[in-house]
């Protein structure tokens, strides 16, 4: 038995110049029977999803375009650009005050994490569009006893479009804060002490030195909670917001069908979700340049 086991020997060109042997690899009947197997399985969904009229495909292809879903696919899109900037740089606040040496600020920040993370973003919703019940009347005025400088009713505040984009961001704060500080504290605490020891401030050496070289580790999580909020917006159907789902849910309140309806949406949202995906890798890639320069220079044929 080769003391090798299992494992291919390795092949070492002859001194001559001589043509090097071929090696015959090992079959795996294994992987090709369980290839076959996913295979098979495949092409029958495909042959089911095809030939199952129930589909109705001639539907989902007459409203795919529709101007009402294209109308709520714009919503939607709106709804996670506002809130993935809203809850980056509300996040960005959080991680640093969770990293803040003052204990009352990074015990009040992990409570908020605490309770975001902690709840469904679906209850958040109903409970920011429901906050007249708690607060009828939302008063601004001096502290400790002084005038009234305004006040606003709740009920023509919290519109269903502003408790979607508070309640979303919020919720994406508290992960995005998780996900910053992580990034700041993987990089080398070394680097810290090197730049206050030349003089520079926590505040600069946070801005020059850590923020630029966190930016690598943050982006690959970051832009997953990004793909996450696309899907979490489906949740503000709820309250009544005319976004991708909802107004699918509309026509098919008109023309029963729901199944359909549902694809279209489905089809939208698996387009715009890869779409981020292939930017996602395009980041990746760029902001791990230089990282594995051995690496690089052998797909550039350097090596």
């Amino acid at each position: 038995m080769s003391a090798l086991g299992n494992r291919e020997p390795a092949v070492v060109a002859p001194a001559s110049g001589g043509p090097v042997p071929l090696i015959l690899r090992r079959r795996h009947p294994l992987r090709w029977l369980a290839s076959l197997i996913v295979l098979c399985l495949v092409a029958l969904l495909i042959v089911s999803m095809v030939t199952n009229e129930r589909y109705r495909w001639h539907v989902v292809s007459q409203f795919l375009f529709d101007s009402r879903v294209l109308s709520g696919l714009m919503l939607t899109l709106w709804l996670t650009g506002i809130c993935m900037v809203l809850g980056t740089v509300l996040g960005t606040v959080l991680a640093l005050g969770r990293l803040s040496a003052n204990p009352l600020v990074s015990t009040v920040v992990g409570a908020y994490i605490w309770f975001f993370r902690g709840t469904p973003v679906l209850v958040q919703l109903v409970i920011w569009y429901n906050l007249a019940a708690l607060y009828p009347k939302i008063t601004v005025s001096i502290p400790f006893g002084g005038p009234e400088l305004f006040s606003l009713n709740s009920n023509q505040l919290i519109t269903p479009a502003l408790a979607a984009i508070v309640g979303l961001s919020l919720d994406l704060a508290a992960y995005m804060a998780e996900t910053i500080r992580n990034g700041i504290l993987g990089v080398e605490s070394g680097q810290t002490e090197a730049a206050l020891s030349i003089g520079m401030t926590r505040t600069q050496t946070m801005r020059r030195i850590v923020l630029p070289q966190a930016i690598r580790l943050i982006v690959p999580p970051a832009w997953n909670q990004l793909i996450a909020l696309l899907k979490y917006t489906s949740l503000v159907s709820v309250l009544a917001v005319s976004d991708l789902l909802y107004s699918a849910e509309l026509i098919s309140q008109l023309n029963y069908e729901v199944i359909p309806l549902l694809l279209v949406a489905t089809i939208w949202y698996l387009v715009l979700t890869s779409i981020l995906t292939l930017v996602q890798r395009y980041l990746e890639r760029y902001f791990n340049r230089g990282v594995h320069p051995r690496r690089s220079r052998r797909k550039a044929g350097l090596a």
